[in-house]
């Protein structure tokens, strides 16, 4: 895959000093698939089936176009390894073509069929998609580097404007993709939308909408490969788009919604929001799986809000406005909130933290600086208990535990449906015989020695047997063919869809 840490050429040397490159040139795995091919069939997945038209049902592809696309896929792995070593596209073609490389049977078969002139037009069309990739990934020349690219995603993440609630609550879901790729050492990792929407603390359904319109479409993730049974979807984290980050910043209003009654008292005729974000992601981190930042309770602007204080304290309103990225009526609200549990304090027009504000608990009364109606805060569940919130997690977990279960309840009444594959030698080959059917062959026909019953007599009829696949077959006194040659024969047909399947 594209993604995957490399080990990147010196630069400023030449890369093949006496100009071919050689598989020694190249990384061990590179070298086997050239040499050997696809020997732990990585790179078939999905070649040999396609999904129908429905969408829902699979549909077997032919030998011809299931190895067609094994081999395309092969060829595209090799040009990308060749075009990180440096190579160029004379060298991939004489690594293609040379006659005991098997990675490179798909390109020969093409020359076979069709000239080598469609063949080296193939590998120039591989070539150019193998570059265009490569030229778009990072080179990761350790962890320590691997680390180095995460901060600065995360630079970028606490510098760009979220703007409106559904871009506050897409850094939420940005943020728990970055814990979990920090978990992984790398941009690469593995996520199920449950186990992030439990660490973002949104619901399942708010995570796709920012998934599909904000997150995605911005350049910030990409889904490599979707989760199957019990294993999560394999995502990977990018630096964002400019395109994507104005995509974000449409799907918000961020003007505001008050107009000035007098040009003299100088409001805003510009977008309220600047491009001067700066929050610490890490406490958002930390503080954003409570239920005090549930979507009724202090919700995402308190995240901003406490995320930009932390990072820089005593900022006034204005100040709020770009660093928090939220709009000037957002902010007093949110303030409001904050200060009437004791979780900020002002002096003046500058606004700061309480002390243990990160902890969830407010200023005492006894404080200088609380407000005369202030409820000091007693941690996050105190104020979860306040705004109703509390036990949204739990409930969450609670109901994703039970779809996990109910799901893996479905694929093990999946797997027990699954009888023990039969297989029959024949000429020196095993052929698949496909397990009897009981919609065709009840059990009152069928008698313990294996005939079959006449249902009207119930007595064992001559002229009646069972095929391989579970079928009623007449034999007739008109067929020559004895019972085991036609079993044989049916077997035969089925060997091809079998193989395939």
């Amino acid at each position: 895959m594209p993604h995957h840490s490399h080990q990147a050429e010196p630069q400023g040397q030449p890369t093949h000093p006496f100009g071919r490159l050689g598989l020694h040139h190249l990384r061990p795995a590179a070298a086997e698939l050239i040499l050997l091919g696809d020997l732990t069939g990585r790179y078939a997945a999905g070649s040999y089936s396609r999904l129908g038209s429905g969408g829902r049902t699979v549909v077997v592809r032919p030998d011809r176009a299931g190895a067609a696309e094994h081999g395309h896929r092969i060829t595209a792995a090799i040009a990308c390894h060749v075009a990180r070593a440096g190579g160029s596209i004379e060298e991939l073609a004489r690594l293609l073509l040379h006659p005991d490389h098997e990675g490179g049977r798909h390109a020969r078969h093409i020359a076979v069929r069709s000239g080598q002139a469609r063949a080296l037009d193939y590998i120039r069309r591989v070539w150019a998609s193998a570059t265009a990739v490569v030229a778009g990934t990072r080179v990761l020349d350790s962890r320590h580097h691997a680390y180095e690219v995460l901060a600065a995603l995360r630079d970028r993440i606490e510098t760009t404007p979220w703007r409106g609630e559904r871009g506050r609550t897409a850094l939420r879901v940005l943020r728990a993709h970055l814990t979990f790729a920090e978990t992984a050492g790398g941009p690469l990792h593995h996520a199920s939308e449950r186990q992030t929407a439990e660490e973002a603390g949104v619901s399942r359904t708010t995570l796709r909408v920012v998934y599909e319109t904000v997150l995605k479409p911005g350049g910030w993730l990409r889904r490599l490969r979707v989760g199957h049974g019990r294993e999560g979807s394999t995502w990977y984290l990018d630096h964002g788009s400019t395109g994507g980050r104005r995509g974000c910043a449409s799907l918000s209003r961020f003007r505001t919604t008050q107009y000035p009654p007098d040009l003299a008292l100088e409001e805003w005729t510009t977008p309220e929001t600047a491009t001067t974000a700066d929050i610490d992601s890490t406490v958002i981190a930390r503080l954003m799986g409570h239920d005090a930042f549930a979507y009724h309770g202090l919700g995402s602007s308190a995240l901003m809000i406490t995320g930009a204080l932390h990072v820089r304290p005593a900022q006034t309103v204005s100040d709020l406005v770009g660093t928090a990225s939220v709009s000037r009526a957002t902010a007093y609200r949110t303030l409001r909130r904050l200060a009437d549990h004791g979780l900020v304090q002002h002096d003046g027009e500058t606004w700061t933290l309480a002390p243990r504000a990160v902890e969830g608990f407010g200023n005492s009364p006894l404080g200088a600086a609380t407000e005369p109606g202030t409820r000091p805060a007693l941690g996050w569940d105190g104020i979860a208990q306040c705004y109703g919130t509390a036990g949204v997690a739990v409930r969450r977990r609670t109901l994703h535990a039970v779809e996990r279960a109910a799901y893996r309840e479905v694929l093990d009444r999946r797997a027990e449906h699954r009888s023990k594959a039969t297989v029959i030698v024949r000429d020196g080959r095993h052929v698949l015989v496909p397990a009897p059917r009981p919609d065709e062959i009840p059990s009152a026909w069928q008698s313990p020695d294996g005939s079959v019953l006449d249902p009207a007599t119930g007595r064992p009829s001559a002229d009646w047997r069972v095929a391989t696949d579970g079928r009623l077959l007449l034999i007739t006194a008109a067929d020559q063919r004895s019972y085991g040659e036609l079993a044989a024969a049916h077997a035969e047909a089925l060997r091809e869809w079998n193989s395939a399947a």
